[in-house]
């Protein structure tokens, strides 16, 4: 696993630290929904709810309730449209890929940073399927593989502080991306015969080697 920030050299694929080595392809290139980041990432319905939780309460303890509710609200929509550029910045500055060799995150908005994620250093992976369609794709490391919780974000699966998944947020065509990764991996550990380590899953549909994966 690698962390590059360099300037790239000349003939380098977007989203790639360096140009293809002989033999490996792009399989797959996707970046997060504006949207999605939003709404799940920065939680703007949350916030929504929050000040005008706020504004009801002012409001009614006010002898002015209009008057008091001008500034609540103008304040809500200045939380909504900051929130909005900054999904918007993540949307514009990530990309993912996915080669026939390994995983690559380009991520940060203000410090742009590549992650080369080999296959040799994934254990697994887990796809958390959205009623919309979008999904987050989350990669467990081996053991000993580790990444900073706090560089990932947000494109670390939360709560997994101690050991940190990388995961690719809010994709608008997660189910697709989540099968050539299964097969991108599936390919590389043939040999060893080991068994297809991403499980896909929908709402209510039960994943193929018998688990749920949880679905909103």
């Amino acid at each position: 696993m690698s962390a590059h920030s360099d300037f790239l050299p000349e003939g380098t694929p977007r989203g790639l630290p360096g140009p293809l080595p002989a033999g490996e392809r792009i399989l797959w290139q996707g970046a997060p929904s504006a949207r999605g980041i939003w709404l799940r990432v920065f939680h703007a319905p949350l916030i929504a709810l929050w000040f005008s939780a706020c504004g009801l309460v002012l409001a009614a303890i006010s002898e002015s309730p209009v008057r008091t509710l001008l500034p609540v609200a103008a304040a809500l929509a200045a939380a909504l449209a900051l929130l909005r550029l900054l999904a918007v910045a993540c949307h514009r500055t990530t990309l993912y890929t996915v080669t026939d060799r390994r995983l690559v995150l380009q991520i940060g908005m203000a410090l742009p940073v590549t992650y080369n994620l080999p296959f040799a250093e994934v254990e697994g992976a887990g796809l958390h399927l959205f009623r919309d369609g979008s999904g987050d794709l989350a990669v467990q490391l081996k053991p000993g593989q580790r990444i900073a919780y706090l560089q990932l974000w947000p494109h670390g699966r939360p709560w997994r502080v101690s050991r940190p998944e990388p995961m690719l947020r809010s994709l608008p065509d997660a189910a697709d991306a989540a099968a050539i990764l299964a097969r991108a991996l599936t390919h590389h550990r043939d040999g060893a015969g080991a068994a297809l380590p991403v499980i896909v899953a929908r709402p209510q549909v039960q994943a193929a080697p018998g688990r749920l994966v949880a679905a909103e």
